[in-house]
């Protein structure tokens, strides 16, 4: 995906340094529709003033609004707070802080996740990512079925969201990396219903709708692969939470980072 200039300058306008800045949602799952909103992500850097007194303001930047034509959803969190995050078997922060869809980097993010990874510790090859990352997995799908269900006429939008986290879960727990895009997942899984669904997404509104869904297909695939989840997650060599040496190596990082208070910015 070739990223928009237009976000270069989105991001560069953002009230403080940004650790980096990535696509999440609907571009990074590989299934954009016409209408679909930009969801950007990040970790931005607090100065010091902001973090040193007894409260602390704007842990988390939110703007929702249209800019120069084009729909943003904008979230970022302090550093502090986004490395807490990872910490916590949240799946939300690992896809944006691994989505290949970079607006900004910097060497700080780089290092960020090389961490995250394992790959900065050989000996820890899981980094933040443990097999209880499952668990969000399970909750989303569940989440996304139970809107899918209650719609009436039924969207395609939520039904690729259940396929989607449960194929992204299912590949986390077997090989401990992330991957977010749907397309790229069922090359492996080749479900033979996904291209269908991903087309009717990406043609618009008019497309969207499953007038005439087969709801008992889609509820048995969405209980076969809740339980190849389960069996993945049970069979999965990850650690059950993040080593003592990543948390060390997570402190030091954001130690730096704050004392240097500045990031070389980076637009890809």
């Amino acid at each position: 995906m070739k990223i928009d200039p237009l976000l270069h300058r989105i991001v560069a306008a953002q009230p403080y340094p940004l650790l980096f800045a990535t696509i999440s949602g609907a571009h990074l799952y590989g299934f954009p529709s016409p209408d679909s909103d930009f969801d950007l992500r990040g970790a931005h850097v607090l100065p010091l003033e902001k973090i040193i007194g007894l409260d602390v303001d704007d842990e988390t930047v939110q703007d929702s609004r249209v800019i120069e034509g084009l729909e943003m959803d904008i979230v970022s969190h302090d550093v502090r707070k986004f490395f807490g995050l990872l910490l916590k078997k949240n799946g939300y922060v690992l896809e944006q802080l691994f989505s290949p869809l970079i607006v900004q980097t910097t060497p700080e993010h780089a290092e960020l996740k090389s961490i995250a990874s394992g790959d900065a510790n050989r000996a820890n090859r899981a980094g933040v990512i443990t097999k209880h990352h499952s668990h969000h997995y399970f909750g989303f799908a569940e989440t996304q079925w139970k809107l899918f269900l209650k719609e009436s006429p039924r969207r395609v939008k939520p039904l690729l969201y259940v396929y989607r986290v449960l194929l992204t879960g299912i590949h986390l727990m077997r090989t401990g990396e992330i991957e977010a895009n749907l397309v790229t997942l069922n090359e492996a899984f080749r479900l033979p219903f996904v291209a269908d669904l991903v087309a009717r997404k990406l043609a618009g509104p008019e497309k969207s709708k499953l007038m005439d869904a087969d709801i008992t297909i889609h509820e048995s695939e969405y209980q076969r692969l809740r339980i190849k989840l389960q069996a993945a997650h049970d069979a999965s060599t990850l650690p059950e939470l993040p080593s003592d040496e990543t948390k060390r190596a997570l402190n030091e990082l954001l130690i730096k980072i704050r004392l240097n208070q500045k990031v070389a910015n980076k637009n890809v």
